[in-house]
């Protein structure tokens, strides 16, 4: 061989050597910096690590579920690695007596995809209602009510469709959604057929109602996840522990459904008219919220690996994308949403819960700040999540359910988060993985939020499948307390047991004819301190929070401005009001 082609030989073998040991290199550097769930990470982990405050001061929750009378299992059956079965289901607290004090509806997932819904059963899989004793206990009143549903139900929203002071439900489900009327009585009857909102079947999640037209009626958004297909599955997917059926990436997305109330008990279906159908995200909740202040509800809609959406509403019936320019795409995996003011600036910010590794997120609204150094308006929201302590910490979990609520009465929105696993135990395919949930204290604007679990009771360091989740002040004492439904578990009634001396006050509002509930927002202020509520604005995931606004005043000893803000923009004022009591307003055009 020449000795010029045997150098070059040679010199080529070198280089290749040289650029493996380069590649190799580099790809164990990348390996040993790759975030592993629950391991350390040097820079990351123990800069943003946080230790609980030492002027905190604990709020305890207590595990009193038995002793409520509650007694209720979420799916009670083994799982088949599909994914319509491991979404879970929804819990709502609503008043469907009209006695002014919350019952709970517990809805079930009844029957894994390899059984008939309908047969019968020696086993409890259908969904409940609780009627509140006023005593701090429960009776399960699902028969009587025709609530006693067998049904893969999903997601839940209250509200009064037909303007006569009875509270309905809206109910999604893998299948049919169902609208129940309240007839007055104690009873429901199932008016899907009648109303026109029946027929669509599909894989339908979250549900939120609003008067977005503001012409007197209350409207209905629908969020649609994925067009789901049985597939099938080998001995060697069910050893995985994410299996293609349960990876949402597997399926096409499903549209959205906006039904237009018509005034006259039905119903239109006008998603693509009003443009918010949605065809690409697979959507899990839905919002209405009035995000830019100007008193017509907006609709911010969480999608699962597919960007999210903020749609503006224009007035006009229709409604203008706003998701990029607004800096809230966020292409994640998506599942809860909280709205609330966290910072106090008067103006409506956003949570958004993720799954494993990906960080929740805080958008903090801008809306008023720009208002203010601009003199006109820019609608824009920042992630605050990782510098106000709700980044590093979520990142070990897949997190569901979340709400803003005020949890010590400091007059400051703590948070809370359930969290429970996708996957699944290789060896036990019929298991998911459980995992802890959290609670998270305000400190303030400068600090932000504090994980403060471990000190929040002997639950918080339970291990469960979390997924929907609600508050309410069930027993009237003054202070929130949570209802969590587990998947493949037990419902969870938590009873806040603080006792911190702080004040509080509770706003009911009673709905009578056209007197919308929906999208109403009441701020109270207090010595100078001004927060804003906007009525059942907070979709958790699948879930429906209590309609009684409440607000810790923290040792203020007055309200001294109640301000009371109507969809259709009429306000009512009140002042000097006595704290710890619940306020009930009577909201009508003869006393505005």
């Amino acid at each position: 061989m020449p000795r010029r082609k045997k150098k070059i030989i040679i010199t080529s073998l070198f280089m290749a050597s040289a650029v493996i040991v380069a590649a190799w290199s580099l790809w164990n550097e990348e390996e040993k910096s790759r975030y592993v769930p629950g391991s350390m990470v040097e820079g990351l982990t123990n800069r943003l690590n946080r230790e609980i405050p030492e002027n905190y001061k604990p709020v305890s929750f207590k595990d009193v579920t038995s002793a409520a009378g509650i007694e209720f299992t979420h799916f009670n059956s083994a799982r088949t690695s599909q994914l319509p079965e491991d979404m879970g289901s929804g819990v709502a607290w609503f008043d469907y007596n009209n006695d002014g004090w919350d019952d709970l509806l517990l809805l079930n997932f009844s029957t894994p995809l390899g059984e008939q819904t309908g047969t019968d059963s020696t086993v409890k899989r259908n969904s409940s209602l609780f009627k509140n004793n006023q005593d701090g206990t429960f009776e399960d009143v699902s028969q009587q009510a025709g609530l006693d549903l067998n049904a893969r139900a999903m997601g839940i929203a209250s509200g009064d469709y037909n303007n006569d002071g009875w509270q309905d439900l809206f109910i999604t489900a893998f299948g049919e959604n169902m609208l129940f009327r309240n007839n007055g009585d104690g009873t429901f009857s199932d008016v899907s057929k009648l109303t026109g909102i029946s027929g669509e079947k599909g894989f339908w999640a979250g549900a939120s109602w609003a008067d977005y037209d503001r012409d007197g009626d209350l409207d209905l958004y629908v969020t649609g996840y994925v067009k789901y297909i049985d597939f099938g599955l080998t001995d060697e997917d069910l050893a995985a522990e994410e299996p293609p059926s349960i990876n949402p990436s597997s399926f096409r997305p499903e549209r959205n459904l906006f039904y237009r109330n018509n005034g006259n008990g039905t119903f239109t279906e006008v998603a693509k008219e009003a443009g918010i159908v949605n065809e690409s995200g697979r959507s899990l909740s839905a919002s209405w919220v009035d995000i830019n202040n100007d008193f017509w509800p907006d609709l911010y809609v969480a999608n699962d690996v597919s960007d999210n959406i903020l749609y503006i509403n224009r007035q006009d019936g229709t409604f203008e994308d706003f998701s990029h320019s607004a800096h809230v795409a966020d292409y994640r995996g998506a599942m809860g949403i909280a709205t609330g003011d966290w910072d106090t600036d008067g103006d409506m910010d956003l949570f958004i819960t993720h799954w494993i590794a990906q960080e929740n997120a805080l958008y903090t609204n801008r809306w008023v700040d720009t208002l203010a150094s601009r003199g006109q308006g820019r609608l824009q929201f920042k992630d605050d999540s990782a510098i106000h302590g709700l980044g590093q910490s979520s990142l070990d979990f897949v997190s569901w359910a979340t709400s803003f609520a005020d949890f010590d009465l400091d007059s400051r929105p703590d948070l809370f988060v359930v969290n429970g696993s996708t996957f699944q135990y290789p060896d036990n395919p019929s298991k998911l993985k459980p995992m802890t949930d959290q609670i998270y204290w305000n400190s303030g604007n400068k600090a932000g939020y504090f994980d403060v679990s471990a000190v929040s009771g002997p639950y918080f360091k339970e291990e469960h499948v979390g997924r929907g989740a609600a508050y309410s002040d069930y027993d009237h004492d003054g202070d929130i307390d949570l209802f969590i439904l587990n998947h493949n578990g037990p419902g969870i009634l938590l009873n806040n047991e603080q006792d911190l001396g702080n004040n509080w006050l509770a706003v009911r509002l009673e709905q009578t004819g056209t007197s919308l509930l929906h999208g109403t927002r009441i701020r109270a202020v207090s010595d100078g301190i001004s927060q804003i509520r906007q009525l059942a604005s907070q979709s958790s995931y699948l879930s429906q929070n209590s309609m009684v606004s409440h607000f810790g005043l923290g040792k203020h000893q007055m309200v001294d401005t109640l301000e009371i803000i109507l969809p259709d923009g009429h306000r009512e004022i009140f002042t000097n009001i006595q704290p710890n009591q619940i306020f009930k307003v009577t909201p009508n055009a003869k006393n505005l």
